[in-house]
């Protein structure tokens, strides 16, 4: 008998169904001690670790094509957010421009009306509608004309100051030319010294002309009408000095000014009335009645 080739029990080991037994065994005592103490949970961890790259590797194609798909989605949400807020702020902006200038005009009509009622003689409120077609004339039109009883020559005011003079009137609108026009002149009284001068407007700006280089005037004196010309009320503010140059050897002194009224900026003016009639130049005296008897008898002679 060969028992070279017969299989020993060793090499033949448990049956199936000894196995199955086994292990459904060992089954039950793992759940049972892993439910009641624990045993497996650093087998688990332990275990959990070892895998963790494997599952990191088998969801990564997954994972990265998720986020590209999220990248280029959140691109273009972002893209047509930004727009939207780029056109909302440009809305915005324009509404707030649109306040803000709404504003400025409600706060100067306000100071307008209080200025007309704190006058005795009121005057006529005006809006600005365009300039004149020459930019260079520094020449305004207003809304008001001959069917609201606007005059040639009344000076008109701003809430700050005196900005110009009606010069031409039709039956609905008036031109008013600035201050700063070249061939306007405003007789004028420095506050702080009492000294009155004239300013002249010089297309663009105002300037205090022969006025002698000893004079005492400085930067910062106000200046406002004087009242002797019979045309602009006396004690309207029209400038503030700026400059003062007094060249050595020259007899007048160069004096530059700023207008205190918005004179290219005011979108409503005052219209002021015309000053009271001012008392006709006193008649030459009579000749003495002798003079006049002598000068007949020569004539006679």
């Amino acid at each position: 008998m060969n028992f070279a080739n017969s299989p020993s029990f060793a090499n033949q080991g448990l049956s199936p169904g000894a196995r199955l037994i086994l292990c459904v065994l060992a089954s039950l005592a793992l759940l049972v001690g892993d439910s009641h103490f624990g045993l497996m949970d650093r087998a688990r961890d332990a275990i959990s670790v070892l895998l963790y790259p494997v599952q990191r590797a088998v969801n990564l194609p997954l994972s990265a094509g998720r986020h590209i798909g999220d990248f280029f989605v959140t691109q273009a949400e972002l893209k047509a957010e930004n727009d939207r807020l780029r056109s909302l702020e440009l809305a915005q902006s324009g509404r707030l421009m649109r306040l803000q200038t709404l504003e400025r005009e409600l706060t100067q009509l306000k100071a307008l009306n209080q200025l007309k009622a704190g006058r005795s003689d009121g005057g006529q409120l005006a809006e600005v509608l365009y300039t004149a077609r020459d930019p260079f004339s520094y020449k305004i039109i207003i809304d008001k004309g001959l069917d609201a009883g606007v005059k040639a020559g009344l000076p008109v005011i701003d809430e700050q100051g005196l900005i110009g003079q009606i010069t031409r009137v039709q039956p609905l609108t008036s031109e008013i030319t600035l201050i700063i026009n070249k061939n306007q002149m405003v007789p004028v009284v420095n506050l702080r010294t009492g000294q009155r001068t004239l300013l002249y407007g010089y297309g663009g700006g105002v300037e205090v002309r022969y006025l002698s280089s000893g004079s005492d005037i400085r930067p910062g004196d106000q200046l406002v009408t004087s009242g002797i010309d019979g045309l602009y009320q006396d004690g309207i503010p029209v400038a503030r000095v700026t400059h003062v140059d007094r060249p050595a050897g020259a007899a007048f002194a160069r004096v530059l000014c700023q207008s205190v009224a918005g004179v290219q900026s005011s979108r409503y003016v005052l219209v002021l009335p015309a000053r009271s009639a001012v008392p006709p130049a006193p008649a030459p005296e009579a000749e003495p009645a002798v003079k006049k008897k002598k000068t007949t008898d020569e004539d006679a002679g």
